[in-house]
């Protein structure tokens, strides 16, 4: 029998611990495959669906990075951020509030499983590595609802995380490419940390599956922008 998986608290532990490396998506993410070439994609989809989006939704917001992103490239006016830890909320606050002193940025430092969102107000939403700590499908249909809720019509939700495989075959396949990238960036024993904290913290869900959600709650077009290995950007419209 497995253990149990890490709790939010023990979740919020770590990441309070770890502002400075997500402060710089270039680096901080290097465990992520592809996590620069996803947040371009993302953002410019964002962009594309709705270039007149004035109001963004971040969830698992981290240290701002796609908050960042997504506000070079549309005229956002307000930002609501959603975050576990307070010390990651409070640096995405200070460098939204630098680059963009005219925005209105509202931060909750709450799981995003209790958070309360207004309906029909958001142009965008993303959640980039943070829908992997969901649980059971109880919880990734009340988020996915709660998002597709808070949205306006034609508004859209971007999703960037980690992914597995309906094939167990192919998911071996595809876990030994990350392990073997994870080895080739810092090493045999990187790679097992990685692992570990993967093993304890997170239950990724297929793409296809996740596909599948958001097409039943609603959404009207779902778009897949990128998939390599266990990692994957795709969206949709409402």
């Amino acid at each position: 029998m497995s253990a149990p998986k890490s709790s939010p608290e023990e979740i919020r532990r770590r990441f309070d611990a770890d502002v400075e490396r997500f402060s710089n998506l270039e680096t901080g993410q290097s465990a992520t495959v592809d996590a620069p070439l996803s947040l371009e994609l993302i953002a410019r989809a964002a962009a594309g669906v709705c270039p007149e989006a004035s109001k963004l939704l971040d969830v698992g917001c981290g240290a701002g990075n796609y908050s960042l992103k997504l506000l070079q490239l549309l005229p956002l006016k307000a930002i609501t951020l959603v975050d576990l830890s307070r010390p990651m909320l409070d640096r995405a606050v200070e460098r939204i509030h630098a680059a963009a002193p005219h925005v209105e940025v509202t931060a909750i430092q709450c799981d995003i499983r209790s958070t309360a969102l207004p309906d029909s107000t958001f142009d965008v939403a993303v959640a980039a590595a943070t829908l992997h700590h969901l649980r059971d499908d109880h919880e990734w249909q009340q988020v996915f609802g709660d998002v597709y809720r808070a949205l306006v019509p034609g508004g859209s939700f971007w999703i960037s995380d980690l992914v597995t495989h309906q094939s167990a075959a192919i998911h071996r396949v595809m876990w030994d490419r990350y392990g073997e990238y994870l080895a080739a960036l810092k090493g045999p024993d990187y790679r097992d940390q990685v692992f570990a904290y993967i093993d304890a913290e997170d239950t990724p869900r297929p793409l296809l599956w996740q596909l599948g959600l958001l097409t039943r709650t609603g959404f009207r077009a779902v778009e897949v922008l990128h998939k390599n290995s266990c990692f994957a950007a795709f969206g949709a419209i409402k």
